[in-house]
This record gives structure tokens, C-alpha cells and sequence, in this order.
């Protein structure tokens, strides 16, 4: 290991978002963990490495010691009875209790956890009352925002709660989130040229998805000057509701093509997707906006630089 080199674990991986915003000359990934086999083959084909299953399979003296815990942890609501028993206690049963046990078993110098905006209001807020709680319990200072894609340069709106945690004897008080990137991307600066094998039969189109006139689907082309809507994991299913398509293609209508969707996240063009279409769709759903958590990862580096120095 270098002398500055910091190492990190990848939690509920996904497709490796999380890491690719984390990766950098100074850090080093040392484990990773996803249950889904199709998200597993994306990882191993991008990454070189294969992740482990599932984490609460997995005794946390088995992973490697690391600096910082990445962990993009499923929304999941917490026992109301076991809170009386405990803040950590209500949290048994769920994927949080996992994140929490590597925690406290390894004491890294710092976290990041992503979750969906949901997470804030679930339970009337208890949930996330309990997740700061056992955080601060566990022995840091506990940061979170709400942060939006768009704002770093990514063209659709998509928020996410992000937690950000320092081991309290780093005494580290000056974390600050990022607030933008200072660049606004449109969709139409990212979209192709009538890529082939992405058109919607007219069929669909004229019994499903204009079947009323009621401003939906969201429609782009060239002269789109907007982020459209969140991308869901659900696209692949065509929905009228939450999908957004594009004017082109020999129907006139198609989807947004793999190339257009990895530029929506902010992966770099070249990532491979060595699956079905329809698990490609689901795994940039499921995955997170890269620039952004790059933009976290750098704030917290340089937190954790001012303390040291």
C-alpha cells in the first residue's frame, strides 16, 4: 500500500456506481458484495472482480480491514417494537443491520450510505431518526443531504439521501456537501443519432402509450433543452407513466439506447454491459448518478486531508 492510500469496501454494489465515484488514484478497492448474479457479471466484466453473495451471509471478521465503508443499502422499514429495546435493535431483520455490524466491527475512518428519497419520510421519518442514531451510537459524526443529479451535470432529475459519516476521534467538523458541479447538462446533448434495434412498434404506441392525451410519455429529441424525469429500473417495461422516449428510429419512437443511458448516470461510454437489455435497463435503474458521488468522495477526502494535516 501506498502511504496515503486509502482502501474501501463496496456494500450492495449494484454495478459498482458507488465505487466508480470512490475510485481514484489514492483508493483501493478490497471487497465487494452483491447478492444479484446479473449485477455480479456486470461488476466482474467492468471491474475485474467478482463480488461476494449475500452480505448477511457474511461473518464481518471475513472482510478485509479498509478506511471507508461504501454502501448503497435497500429502503427497508424498521421494527417498531424492538426500538424500545434499542435503537440497533430495531434495525435486526434488516439490510441496515448488516451495514451497521461491519461497521461496528471494523471502525473505519469514514462512510458513505445512498439511499432513495423515500428513506426520509418511511415510517413518518422514524426510520431515518433510528439510522442517524445508530450511526452517532456506533461512534461518528453523522452528516446527510438530499443532493439531485442535475446538479452535477447530469441531464435528469434524480434525488438521493446520502449519508456521510467520520470516526468521531478524527474529530473532523468542516465536511461540507458539494453543492453543484457548476455545469447543467440537457438531454439532448447526450442523445445519438437514431441508433438501431431500440424502436417501439406502432401497436404500442398508438393502444398503450398515447392512448390519451394527456401530455404523456415524455417525448424528447435533439431540441430537448431539459433533464427529463428519473429513470426508472422498471424502463424495459415500457411504462407511459415514468418512461421517458425518444422521436426516431424506424417507428418513430424509441427507447433511450445502452450508450444514452450510460451517459445519464455519468458512466464513462466504454462500461460494458454483458447482459440482456432488459438487465441493462434494470441495472442503470437500480445504480447510481457517478458525478455526484465523486463530487461526495472528493469533499470527503478533503475533510479527512485538513484533519490529518
Amino acid at each position: 500500500m501506498k502511504n496515503n492510500e486509502l482502501t474501501f469496501i463496496d456494500l450492495f454494489a449494484g454495478i459498482g456506481g458507488i465505487r466508480k465515484g470512490f475510485e481514484s488514484s489514492r483508493t483501493k478497492c478490497v471487497f465487494s458484495s452483491e447478492w444479484d448474479k446479473y449485477a455480479q457479471k456486470t461488476y466482474q466484466a467492468n471491474y475485474g472482480d467478482l463480488p461476494y453473495g449475500d452480505i448477511t451471509q457474511i461473518n464481518a471478521k471475513d472482510i478485509p480491514n479498509h478506511d471507508i465503508l461504501l454502501a448503497g443499502f435497500p429502503c427497508q422499514p424498521f421494527s417498531t417494537i424492538g426500538k424500545r429495546q434499542g435503537f440497533e435493535h430495531a434495525t435486526q431483520g434488516t439490510l441496515f443491520f448488516d451495514v451497521l455490524r461491519i461497521l461496528k466491527y471494523h471502525m473505519p475512518k469514514m462512510f458513505l450510505l445512498e439511499n432513495v428519497q423515500g428513506l426520509l419520510t418511511i415510517q413518518n421519518g422514524e426510520t431515518f431518526k433510528i439510522i442517524l442514531n445508530c450511526l452517532s451510537e456506533a461512534g461518528y459524526d453523522v452528516y446527510h443531504e438530499l443532493m439531485n443529479a442535475k446538479d452535477f451535470g447530469l441531464p435528469q432529475t434524480r434525488k438521493r439521501v446520502i449519508i456521510v459519516g467520520f470516526r468521531k476521534d478524527l474529530n473532523i467538523k468542516d465536511f461540507e456537501f458539494p453543492k453543484s458541479a457548476g455545469k447543467t447538462t440537457y438531454i439532448n446533448e447526450i442523445l445519438e443519432d437514431n441508433p438501431s434495434g431500440y424502436s417501439i412498434s406502432k401497436h404500442l404506441q398508438q393502444s398503450y402509450l398515447f392512448k390519451k392525451d394527456d401530455g404523456r410519455p415524455q417525448i424528447v429529441d435533439k431540441s430537448s433543452e431539459i433533464q427529463i424525469k428519473t429513470f426508472c429500473a422498471s424502463y424495459h417495461k415500457i411504462q407511459r407513466l415514468t418512461g421517458t422516449f425518444v422521436k426516431g428510429g424506424e417507428t418513430g419512437l424509441r427507447l433511450l439506447s445502452e450508450l444514452e443511458c450510460k451517459r445519464l448516470m455519468g458512466f464513462p461510454d466504454d462500461f460494458k454491459f454483458p447482459v440482456s437489455r432488459t438487465q441493462m435497463y434494470r441495472q442503470i435503474g437500480n445504480s447510481v448518478c457517478v458525478p455526484m458521488i465523486r463530487a461526495v468522495a472528493k469533499k470527503m477526502l478533503q475533510a479527512f486531508d485538513n484533519a490529518c494535516n
